[in-house]
């Protein structure tokens, strides 16, 4: 199952992650519910940061692919550096442990209260998308008397060949500043007195299968790092963002962490150049699993629908990008298999988990995992139709335990 971590199994029928069977969790805790695989995510997290060790570099893990405290917490202790892209992102990273100086600060609208709450934690740097924005940080950086450290992000003009909505490095996007113009802000970025130009960045979408867009993007960075090193501005690092794919689709093929990490170090290599990663959804996404239980089984025109009780509240990506999340049975089934649309209870047509799938024959009070969901799950859930968010596990070589509470009809209000 290239679409699950490797602690992910069946035994004996039963789909399990590590020793404990999932069947169990849902039974204990109910559903719906987000169950992640501690053993995957930092297996992943060592995969970049070991296979990038012949090389000056920080992985810093994008926070807004999962930002739940224990799995921060968990890779903080690994040693992961984070990527931010608000102010209450910082937050969860310095409640949960992490070094705010490990901490770069991405994305196109950041606010002067985030900007100055970030330079008060002593942050690592921001990486900046306009003229404006460097204009703000340097204002901020000069009341509090520091200095900020800055890399401007560039759109390379890079097809990621990924779905529209996260695809950010060609010119009609939002994103970053054109790499035909960027050197002129580096230039006029000069006469900035509170800030010091240290780094370029680039980030050109999500989803990646494979690494050569990312590779065609850093060959674009490495000729701009020497015209600007060329014009006296001493760049000491490049951050390439994340972006590399997974599986969520058996047979799928994505590359291989290993392979993007050995592709990296051998372009890196001998460039005095400490080099940057921002992952996310390579080192979550396979790992977390979101369980349901069938509620209905019925059928209108001839048309099947498998009634669940989770729904695009839990988990919006297929009604937002008709994304496709593989869904199996927590129990190995003898009744074949049928084709059917996996919807929930929100009253919405596009609250749907998949459309027109082949997959087991379940019945009512039967359980399902949609799989790949550790990624862009939980962080992007809502109350929609005044559904309490569920709650969230985590499985580790000791068993399992609540890492977020499911919310309550009293949480709903709360602040009300």
């Amino acid at each position: 199952m290239n679409f699950l971590g490797n602690s992910f199994s069946y035994q004996d029928g039963q789909l399990c992650c590590g020793k404990v069977a999932l069947a169990d969790i849902a039974e204990s805790a109910g559903t719906p519910i987000y169950v992640y695989s501690a053993r995957d995510i930092t297996a992943a997290f060592h995969a970049y940061d070991e296979g990038l060790a012949a090389i000056p570099h920080k992985v810093c893990y994008a926070v807004k692919a999962n930002g739940n405290l224990s799995v921060l917490r968990l890779l903080a202790a690994a040693g992961a550096g984070f990527d931010i892209v608000s102010g209450g992102e910082l937050f969860r990273v310095l409640k949960a442990g992490g070094n705010p100086s490990g901490v770069v600060f991405s994305g196109v609208g950041k606010t002067a209260e985030e900007v100055d709450y970030a330079l008060r934690m002593g942050i690592h740097s921001f990486n900046c998308e306009s003229e404006a924005e460097l204009a703000l940080i340097d204002a901020k950086a000069s009341r509090l008397g520091k200095t900020a450290s800055i890399s401007i992000r560039v759109n390379p003009d890079v097809d990621a060949a990924t779905h529209p909505y996260i695809s950010t490095g060609l010119r009609q996007h939002k994103f970053g500043v054109d790499i035909a113009e960027v050197e002129g802000v580096y230039q006029r970025a000069r006469a900035l007195r509170h800030l010091s130009l240290d780094g370029v960045s680039c980030h050109i979408g999500s989803q990646l299968l494979s690494t050569a867009p990312l590779l065609d993007s850093m060959d674009k960075l490495f000729g701009l790092v020497e015209r600007l090193r060329g014009a006296g501005i001493a760049i000491t690092h490049l951050d390439l963002g994340g972006g590399l794919g997974v599986a969520y689709q058996a047979g799928q093929k994505a590359a291989e962490i290993s392979t993007y990490v050995a592709q990296l170090t051998e372009r890196m290599a001998g460039r005095d150049l400490k080099l940057m990663l921002e992952p996310g959804r390579s080192l979550v996404a396979t790992a977390g699993v979101l369980l349901t239980r069938v509620l209905y089984r019925k059928q209108n025109n001839g048309k099947e629908f498998v009634v669940v009780d989770a729904s695009m509240t839990e988990l919006i990506r297929p009604a937002l990008y008709q994304a496709h999340h593989e869904i199996i049975p927590l129990r190995k089934t003898a009744l074949g298999t049928i084709k059917a649309d996996v919807v929930g209870p929100v009253c919405e047509t596009g609250d749907f988990l998949a459309r027109d799938r082949e997959m087991a024959n379940v019945l009512p009070g039967d359980m399902l995992a949609v799989c790949t969901t550790g990624a862009y799950g939980m962080v992007a859930s809502s109350n929609y139709n005044a559904r309490p968010r569920p709650a969230e596990i985590l499985v580790d070589d000791t068993g399992w335990r609540i890492v977020r509470p499911r919310e309550t009809f009293d949480d709903l209000i709360r602040g009300e």
